[in-house]
């Protein structure tokens, strides 16, 4: 209760009125109205016994919980620990705003002994622990760790939900910007679903990394 006390004390109103209206999946009522930044700052000052203490306390209340939850995480040094807490974090993710936000450092220097999870939470039943995994690999295995079996995992997900949707579409338009040879033939042989295809494309058309010559020719591949 200390913790989500001092949650309160930051709350503005205003922007929790304007925030919920941008995650129809989590009811205002469990928005306290917190910018990330303020968030951010609040959570540096947790000592780590109480940081520790409140992790243990799952399910959290109110959206702002799992995301300092999630920023608690993301502070950890040791990579077994972090994934760990992320294992049992993950089922508890009901929005994409705390699942984008979500990303323990450590991840980034030990990406090849996360694979295997990774791998694993593809095939996950919940919705945003798939949409965590497919955010990973964006971030993670774009650029020198990239292989072309990482955008065939995500192109073989078959799932109606709309956050796994549209974090498909933007996998497939960063990969564009980054491994253009090895992503294109996955639009040129429609690998994706109609509507994650053509989303991809239009994320694609709308980026800046992406020359307007490319774009031109994406813009052919539509169905």
């Amino acid at each position: 209760m200390h913790i989500q006390n001092e949650l309160f004390a930051l709350q503005d109103t205003g922007y929790r009125d304007f925030h919920a209206r941008l995650m129809p999946t989590v009811d205002i009522s469990r928005i306290i109205g917190i910018r990330t930044p303020a968030l951010r700052r609040f959570s540096k000052t947790v000592p780590p016994d109480n940081a520790a203490a409140f992790m243990r306390e799952l399910p959290h209340t109110y959206y702002e919980e799992n995301n300092l939850h999630a920023l608690f995480i993301s502070g950890i040094r040791d990579f077994n620990a972090a994934l760990a807490e992320t294992e049992r974090f993950l089922p508890y993710i009901d929005n994409w705003a705390t699942c984008d936000m979500f990303f323990p450092k450590v991840f980034q220097k030990n990406a090849v002994a996360l694979l295997p999870h990774i791998q694993r939470w593809v095939e996950a039943r919940e919705e945003y622990t798939v949409r965590f995994a497919i955010g990973l690999l964006m971030r993670l295995f774009l650029d020198e760790k990239f292989s072309p079996e990482y955008p065939a995992l995500v192109a073989d997900i078959r799932r109606e939900e709309y956050y796994i949707h549209m974090m498909v579409a933007w996998y497939f338009a960063t990969a564009l910007s980054k491994q253009y040879d090895a992503i294109l033939p996955f639009l040129q042989k429609n690998a994706l679903p109609i509507r994650t295809h053509n989303k991809a494309i239009q994320k694609a058309v709308e980026s800046y990394r992406i020359p307007d010559d490319v774009k031109a020719y994406l813009k052919t591949l539509r169905r």
